[in-house]
């Protein structure tokens, strides 16, 4: 029992087999994915649409780069962790579906913002929802998929962002060149509304622990607020899973938050452009990178733990000669080219990180464990990533008037390597669990 008040895993373990999931489980998965293509699609709108909203609002690079990373964050982060003890006490599926009309009802205050307080305020109030959106979600799917499933569900899952962001590009993009900023924002955030409806139509809550034996749900009363925080931040595995995945994060959101941007105004891209070869780039090479991770995950894990840090240490590596290109590219048809190497490459990471959690915990611990997981590696990332490259391209802007976005992508390099340095520290720890875990086997 020692373990378990630690919080040790109490399912099969990670060298079981697959067993079956639970009845309905792959129309809840497509619903929650669903849920979360919303979720990254109102989140990444202000930065596909950067260039017409700074021409509006006159804002500049840094302005953009808070209210897309530190204002957003730091409602994001910070009320993920008592929304998620919230969750794992009541109802996931309750929670979720709030969250869902709370993120999509400030999406539409965004087009409605006239200064750019006004837009800070609507920003700041969707962090607030999309708080409440993912973390339930990783312990439904967890509740209704089985160890050595979960890692592919989860994958699965986290197409959202790939396909949000696709969707939020193509989609946003074509109606803001069609009519206006503004009109994309209101029309997107009124989808989000159908979309909480749905899911308290659709979803019905799982027992917890009900996939993870009986052990497991004789636990699920155990759980509270200050011991799970204790659990996670004492756990050197865990916490390496939060702080790899926030380097990683602030490549690919402080990126990620400026790509259009540097596209259209150093590249010379259209927003209809945009809005046809990036978006197919994001989500064909995003997409397909989410998936190789899972499948990579559940065929390596459960044999060899330390796949969840390997993965993407190795992935990380193969992105940046690919990133560099990308960054120097003279032409924005050869940089969309480039772009897809990283696009594909530079995402291993999360399905990685949140399997690793969601396997490591309890089940009565899932959903805050998994906000602690975001709340680390989206405050390093999110938060820090986007702020980082606004004030940056904003300092090279006296040296490099025509091409500071591009010295301030150059910047992000080296984060690379600290990503990688993290997720190899990972593998060390994960192995040293393993050797101790077997000389404690009977």
């Amino acid at each position: 029992m020692a373990d378990e008040a630690r919080g040790a895993p109490l399912t099969q373990s990670m060298t079981g087999s697959p067993g079956t999931a639970r009845p309905r489980a792959g129309l809840v998965l497509a619903v929650l994915c669903f849920v979360y293509v919303l979720n990254f699609l109102d989140r990444q709108l202000l930065s596909i649409l950067a260039k017409p909203i700074q021409d509006s609002l006159h804002v500049t690079d840094s302005q953009l780069g808070l209210i897309g990373g530190l204002y957003f964050a730091f409602f994001y982060c910070f009320i993920a962790i008592p929304v998620g003890w919230l969750a794992d006490k009541t109802n996931r599926v309750a929670v979720l579906s709030a969250a869902c009309a709370i993120w999509s009802a400030a999406t539409m205050a965004c087009g409605l913002a006239r200064t750019y307080p006004q837009l800070v305020i609507a920003r700041m109030t969707v962090g607030f929802g999309e708080a409440g959106g993912v973390p339930p979600s990783y312990a439904i799917i967890s509740d209704y998929f089985p160890p050595g499933r979960r890692g592919t569900a989860l994958s699965i899952f986290n197409l959202g962002p790939p396909i949000g962001a696709a969707l939020g590009i193509a989609f946003g993009a074509s109606i803001a060149a069609a009519f206006s900023w503004r009109d994309a924002f209101i029309v997107l955030g009124g989808v989000g509304l159908l979309a909480a409806l749905v899911v308290i139509l659709v979803v019905r809550e799982p027992p917890r622990g009900g996939m993870d034996g009986q052990a497991a749900q004789e636990a699920t009363h155990k759980a509270g607020f200050w011991p799970t925080l204790v659990m996670f931040f004492s756990r050197p595995s865990l916490v390496l899973a939060g702080l790899g995945g926030g380097a990683a994060q602030f490549i690919t959101y402080g990126v990620g938050n400026f790509t259009t941007l540097f596209l259209m105004r150093e590249k010379g891209m259209t927003l209809e452009q945009v809005a046809l070869y990036y978006s197919l780039v994001v989500g064909l090479g995003m997409g397909a990178g989410i998936i190789a991770s899972g499948w990579v995950i559940d065929r390596f894990a459960r044999r060899w733990k330390q796949a969840y840090a390997l993965a993407p240490a190795i992935s990380l590596a193969l992105a940046i000669p690919f990133y560099l290109a990308f960054v120097w590219a003279p032409t924005w048809q050869l940089g969309v080219l480039f772009a897809i190497g990283p696009t594909f490459l530079n995402y291993f990471y999360l399905s990685s990180a949140v399997t690793l959690v969601q396997e490591e915990v309890r089940p009565d611990q899932r959903v805050m464990s998994g906000a602690l997981l975001l709340l680390v590696m989206n405050f390093i990332g999110l938060g820090l990533g986007p702020t980082y490259v606004g004030a940056a391209s904003d300092y090279f802007r006296a040296t490099h008037p025509d091409n500071s976005l591009q010295v301030a992508l150059y910047t992000m390099t080296p984060f690379y390597v600290v990503a990688i340095v993290l997720f190899l520290w990972l593998a060390r720890v994960l192995r040293q669990e393993e050797r101790r875990a077997k000389e404690a086997a009977p």
